[in-house]
């Protein structure tokens, strides 16, 4: 499902992915299922979970190499949680990312 903006991935009506469409298709299906997975968790942690967004922009990309930075926002009864994290490794970077909303949520309560 797709949102008017074509850089923009939506997976249902909770979690927006923006500057994925540099991934590859295999890598793809994997960043969608721990995001999914993720997002369980979330709502399990806190009430009123109503959005995630996450945006990728690569920086220091070379032929060889890249680093990649996500920003995410998580929105919960109206009140916003940021985070970003820097990676050369994308899964990395999201697991970052995880770790640090899961800190705050935990520190909010």
């Amino acid at each position: 499902m797709q949102d008017k903006d074509p850089e923009i991935i939506k997976l249902g009506d909770i979690i927006q992915l923006s500057g994925f469409k540099i991934i590859e298709p295999g890598e793809m299906v994997i960043i969608r299922k721990l995001v999914g997975l993720q997002v369980r968790k979330f709502q399990e942690m806190i009430e009123n979970f109503e959005r995630l967004t996450i945006h990728l922009k690569p920086v220091h990309k070379t032929e060889q190499n890249m680093i990649y930075e996500l920003h995410a926002d998580l929105i919960h009864s109206g009140k916003n949680l940021n985070v970003q994290a820097e990676a050369r490794n994308l899964f990395m970077a999201l697991s970052d990312i995880f770790r640090k909303l899961e800190e705050l949520i935990i520190k909010k309560k």
